[in-house]
């Protein structure tokens, strides 16, 4: 079905949060989701359309210099017809609300976080980047920080991910990568022991593709004490599919540092629940679960005990008791 783009739009699409302005050109897929949710109280889970110009405003941290406000220009990717079922063509809530609360990874907290060119830099992976913008917003706001945006081998998704970073000027600090969840991570990798943050928006609503994520996940976070991965996930596939994954990373041997529910446009905060009662599909729309994995001190491999004894004589943490 050939899609059929508006000229001469230039209409603001309605703000997801209160933290950045959007402007997107609509096309007839933008404007019958407004309409939809206008019509039955439904809120957006996505923007943008396929090959539609989308420009995000950061608005920062009052006083920080290290959140200034910060604008990312980006092109929403196609894929070919035959990797459609990926949705990769649209700009989920979850990647929006990752990049308006990016201050949340506390990057510069981080032990390995530094600004001497000299040294290894933090290393941050996004794994399901479709346009990139959280990883492509942190290369920007630390650009000590060495990013590797990734999605899957399909060449019009990989050539718009790549545009992207040459179009908001990170290319020094960050690079696209294809890359199939389960498959071999060497690309990934470069050579290196690891990520210390991975970064996910809206990976969990397939099932099926939960072992393959927890494979790539496993084989490419960096096995030190310090690294975390951070998934945000809209609940509008349902609570079943984000708890499936995580009885799966068990067996890969992480676990969860913290979990919790958001409410995708405003303040509130909540415990997760798995079976929360009392909501429909428009309340689910209303939420994300920002989740964070941490390696467990479990069932280490004899490759993951040594490179995890290289990772943290760095910092004189590891204790061989």
């Amino acid at each position: 079905m050939e899609r059929i783009q508006i000229k001469g739009r230039d209409e603001a699409c309605p703000p997801v949060s209160s933290s950045r302005d959007l402007d997107i050109d609509e096309d007839v897929e933008d404007i019958l989701s407004d309409s939809l949710g206008s019509m039955f109280g439904l809120q957006p889970i996505n923007v943008g359309s396929p090959g539609s110009p989308f420009t995000y405003h950061y608005t920062g941290i009052q006083g920080s210099s290290n959140y200034p406000p910060t604008t990312i220009t980006l092109r929403t990717p196609d894929t070919q017809a035959a990797n459609w079922n990926l949705h990769a063509s649209s700009i989920w809530v979850s990647a929006l609300y990752l990049a308006d609360h990016i201050d949340r990874l506390d990057l510069p907290a981080h032990p390995y976080f530094t600004a001497d060119p000299t040294v290894s830099p933090l290393r941050i992976l996004e794994l399901g980047a479709s346009a990139g913008l959280p990883g492509i917003l942190t290369a920007k706001l630390f650009p000590s920080v060495s990013v590797t945006v990734s999605d899957y081998p399909d060449d019009q998704l990989i050539k718009a991910l790549s545009g992207n970073v040459a179009l908001n000027d990170v290319e020094r600090n960050c690079r696209t990568i294809p890359h199939g969840w389960g498959s071999d991570v060497s690309e990934l990798l470069d050579g290196g022991l690891g990520f210390d943050v991975i970064l996910a928006a809206d990976t969990l609503w397939n099932s099926e593709f939960h072992p393959l994520l927890v494979g790539s996940i496993a084989k490419a976070l960096r096995p030190c004490p310090h690294a975390r991965v951070h998934l945000v996930s809209g609940l509008h596939t349902g609570r079943y599919a984000i708890q499936s994954f995580l009885r799966r990373v068990q067996s890969a041997g992480l676990a969860v540092d913290s979990m919790a529910e958001y409410e995708a446009k405003g303040t509130t905060e909540r415990e997760w629940d798995v079976e929360r009662e009392g909501e429909d599909d428009g309340e689910r729309r209303r939420w994300v679960v920002w989740t964070v994995l941490k390696w467990s001190s479990l069932n280490w491999s004899h490759d993951q005990g040594e490179q995890l004894q290289l990772c943290c004589r760095k910092s004189g943490e590891y204790d061989a008791r």
